[in-house]
């Protein structure tokens, strides 16, 4: 009887045992072979072109992740061209907003996407981050011709850029002990991610973890925490290498950039672990913006710098290309 009952009790555990190993997606079969939930995703996203390289330089390089507001002559074909969705709160959107815009809360944009038919979708938030964060997820999603509104809606009329005014002022870097002028680190290397699916299908588990990102909202740090506590953060600098050296760049900040792909295992220069808290910046954020999405989407526990070197240095006499000033922002009209 006690056989019995230890054969009963086996019997009953085995499932469980099997699911809990699936669930954390590094005994995935592929059919033949053991083979982890990452690399099967990240095989689907070499093929089909998801690499990060793309993912920014848009179909054929020729549809780049921003878009910056047009002209008054060509304002009329602008809003032809794009389905413009605003994901501001809808308080601001009803003050002022570009004409045409459906209003959508983020979480909502991969079902709001179909709505956009034929047409290229145009994402538009406060400064371009969160929109910027949001076209990368969609591009992920299928939505190749997604953009964002560079700059947001700061760049579209200046009654709405406070959010970049206000963020150039402080510029904490300037004097901060942990800003520095020294070579980068040496890259180290590291394992994949690890990533829980259940699904055997590259598309599949790519989509179920832009969802998740979706779900978990725009995840950003401050430049003033970094520079405060640098080695709390895995700090990758998205800068060239002159730019790394000239404008400066916070304390032992990582230089990861060209060789940031799936292709040739660049990515391994990024630390997989929970803990690590991989923090890139580049000159607005936007680009971070991008970038941190499509990490988050691989496993990494991935934050964007806010308002990147804007925020941090705005008053750097290095720089003048992407530096936010006044005179950025266009005049266009607003409805309400």
């Amino acid at each position: 009887m006690r056989k019995l009952s230890i054969l009963l009790i086996g019997f009953l555990l085995t499932p469980l045992l099997f699911l809990t190993s699936c669930d954390r997606g590094d005994d995935i079969l592929d059919g033949t072979t053991g083979t982890p939930s990452f690399s099967l995703m990240k095989d689907y996203m070499v093929s089909n072109s998801l690499d990060i390289n793309n993912i920014i330089a848009g179909p054929g390089d020729i549809v780049k992740f921003v878009a910056g507001a047009p002209d008054e002559t060509d304002l009329a074909d602008f809003l032809e061209k794009y389905y413009i969705v605003d994901i501001r709160n809808s308080t601001d959107y009803v003050n002022g907003h570009i004409q045409g815009a459906v209003n959508v809360a983020f979480e909502d944009i991969l079902t709001e996407a179909p709505n956009a038919g034929s047409k290229p979708i145009l994402l538009v938030c406060y400064t371009g981050q969160t929109a910027c964060y949001g076209t990368a997820l969609l591009r992920l999603y299928g939505y190749s011709y997604t953009q964002a509104l560079k700059w947001g809606m700061s760049g579209w009329n200046p009654t709405t850029a406070g959010s970049w005014n206000n963020a150039i002022t402080a510029n904490p870097a300037d004097g901060h002990a942990n800003w520095s002028y020294s070579d980068a680190p040496p890259n180290d290397l590291f394992l994949d991610p690890t990533i829980s699916s259940l699904s055997t299908q590259g598309l599949d588990i790519l989509k179920s973890r832009v969802e998740q990102v979706v779900a978990d909202g725009f995840i950003t740090v401050t430049g003033s925490d970094v520079l405060n506590l640098p080695n709390d953060y895995f700090v990758n600098n998205y800068f060239s290498t002159d730019d790394y050296d000239d404008f400066g760049h916070i304390d032992n900040a990582y230089r990861i950039k060209e060789e940031l792909l799936l292709v040739g295992n660049g990515y391994q220069a990024l630390d997989p672990d929970p803990s690590a808290k991989v923090v890139s910046y580049c000159y607005t954020g936007q680009t971070s913006a991008v970038l941190t999405a499509w990490l988050r989407v691989l496993g990494y526990d991935a934050y964007s710098l806010t308002f990147g070197m804007n925020g941090l240095y705005n008053s750097n006499d290095a720089w003048t290309t992407n530096k936010w000033s006044a005179t950025v922002s266009k005049n266009l009209p607003l409805v309400n």
